[in-house]
């Protein structure tokens, strides 16, 4: 079993054993009480830049804190996914586990690039360094994907037929019938 991982199989798994947890409890404090978990350090820059740059409403901060949490599930039910493929051999050594890995990857990637930028712009330096390092992990687990050469289907044993059954479709015309 050992022997049958590709690299961004098991970089994938590591990758989802950091963001399952941490982006579901993130999402659950949001979830629970939607403003104290809105302003908690995972996001504090998204909840600044839209309390000083949006102006927006009590209610309306309320349902972009939802609308975090709703993405920071997304990714991570994508990176379940992911997990539930992985563990099966004949699947993980198909590539067929790629496309949730790059769903969640291409999602968490975009709400990490602009968790950097606002804060950034909000000068939470504690939250821009989180941003970055999740940011940094999802593109890392991106490139070794990029590069990785695809899966190799193993090799089909077929045994060669008996000399003198003939194989249908590879047989020779008989010239010497024809005249």
């Amino acid at each position: 079993m050992a022997g049958n991982w590709r690299i961004n199989s098991f970089n994938g798994a590591l990758l989802a054993g950091y963001f399952i947890p941490a982006w579901t409890i993130a999402a659950l404090s949001i979830i629970v009480s939607p403003i104290q978990g809105f302003y908690q350090r995972p996001n504090v820059s998204l909840a600044l830049f839209v309390s000083d740059h949006l102006q927006l409403s009590g209610l309306a901060i309320v349902r972009v804190a939802w609308l975090l949490a709703l993405g920071r599930l997304t990714v991570v039910a994508f990176l379940a996914v992911f997990l539930v493929l992985v563990t099966r051999a004949a699947v993980r050594r198909s590539g067929a586990t790629d496309e949730p890995l790059a769903i969640a990857l291409a999602l968490g990637s975009a709400m990490s690039f602009a968790g950097v930028l606002m804060a950034s712009q909000a000068g939470e330096v504690a939250a821009l360094r989180l941003h970055a390092a999740e940011l940094m992990m999802l593109l890392g687990t991106a490139i070794v994907m990029l590069v990785e050469r695809p899966a190799v289907p193993p090799p089909i044993n077929v045994a060669p037929a008996p000399p003198g059954l003939q194989q249908p479709g590879l047989q020779q015309p008989n010239l010497q019938q024809a005249s």
